[in-house]
């Protein structure tokens, strides 16, 4: 996908927006970019062994964005934390493992991320062709009533036995389980990497207060940023988070602390802004920051997702984990909206801002 191919998808005004804009934040060079180099550059001083070492570098170097820093990947956890009618109807060759793990070789990802039973059931047929995240614990949404939190699935020696060279885990930071998830996942990160794999942490926050006057500080840049600096606080290698849509969540929640300039220089309304401080909560870049692609929507998926790969790209982000908006529709469809995605990231006229 051509820059003039983007322009097209987005309409003039919004690819310009997007494109043209200039980031007086904080700077680029105060951040850690990613680049084919970013291992040896940011991670070898670090106390992290040589396995994960490797296992972070397997990822970098797979799929149509291996070798560039930038990462494309397939996650596909909502079997358990969405139910697999609501989340695979749309396309039921996905209530077939080797239908996920496939959309993620034919798409061109570095990494497929799902459940311990999908990626076990197909580890000894794939697990040399992709490199394997596996997501070890959900939101289990079959108890009634509803509660929202995450508990462990399988264990770190089992994802590592079935060959994965990565595991994922979500906190609900802000919720009234936060503190027992912090200290599960921490815990499991450490054996993971013990182990030699790599680290990805889903920093959402959750609690129904983040809601007020009718906004949703759930995906507010100031405390999702402040997830993130809590999630590489218990070292994660790379963070996942939602793009943030809104600002001032600690002022109209009026909890907790903050300052007046993270609201006056260090962000602007605009999203990349926004997301760039995301990113400097990563400590600057240095753990990479891997923005969601979010529900599906229909016709504006494609959009969408190309919008969102370039104000993760332009912030100083290191990708995109796309999940429904490509597995929900059939292979070629999801393979073209992957592959728009991994463009965005293969044009270098979509530069820094």
């Amino acid at each position: 996908m051509k820059t003039d191919d983007i322009v097209k998808l987005l309409g003039e005004e919004k690819a310009n927006y997007l494109l043209g804009h200039t980031s007086k934040t904080f700077s680029k060079e105060q951040l850690y970019l990613p680049g084919k180099d970013f291992v040896e550059n940011y991670w070898k001083d670090s106390n992290r062994n040589i396995r994960t070492l490797q296992s972070l570098q397997t990822i970098a170097n797979a799929g149509r964005l291996g070798g560039t820093g930038y990462l494309s990947i397939l996650p596909v956890d909502q079997g358990i934390e969405h139910s697999a009618g609501a989340s695979f109807a749309p396309n039921p060759v996905c209530f077939d493992p080797q239908g996920i793990v496939e959309l993620a070789i034919e798409g061109g990802c570095n990494a497929v991320a799902s459940t311990y039973g999908v990626l076990a059931s197909v580890a000894r047929k794939y697990a040399h062709r992709i490199p394997f995240v596996v997501k070890i614990n959900h939101n289990e949404f079959l108890s009634y009533p509803n509660s929202f939190d995450q508990i462990m699935f399988g264990t770190i020696k089992d994802a590592w036995n079935m060959g994965a060279v990565a595991v994922g885990a979500t906190i609900y930071f802000g919720s009234e389980e936060s503190k027992r998830q912090i200290v599960e996942v921490a815990k499991a990160f450490e054996y993971a990497h013990e182990l030699g794999m790599a680290t990805i942490l889903w920093c959402y926050t959750r609690n129904s207060a983040f809601k007020k006057d009718g906004v949703d500080y759930h995906v507010s840049a100031d405390l999702t940023g402040q997830a993130n600096h809590l999630g590489v606080t218990i070292q994660a290698d790379i963070i996942k988070q939602k793009l943030p849509e809104t600002n001032g969540g600690y002022n109209a929640l009026n909890f907790g602390k903050t300052h007046k300039k993270v609201y006056s220089e260090l962000t602007t309304d605009h999203p990349i802004d926004l997301t760039r401080y995301q990113l400097a909560n990563c400590y600057m870049g240095r753990v990479g920051l891997i923005n969601s692609g979010g529900a599906s929507a229909g016709e504006s998926d494609l959009a969408e997702a190309v919008a969102t790969a370039i104000i993760n790209k332009r912030a100083g982000g290191m990708g995109l984990i796309s999940g429904r908006k490509a597995f929900q529709r059939p292979l070629k469809d999801g393979v073209h909206l992957l592959n728009a995605i991994q463009d965005v990231y293969l044009n270098n006229e979509v530069t820094i801002a």
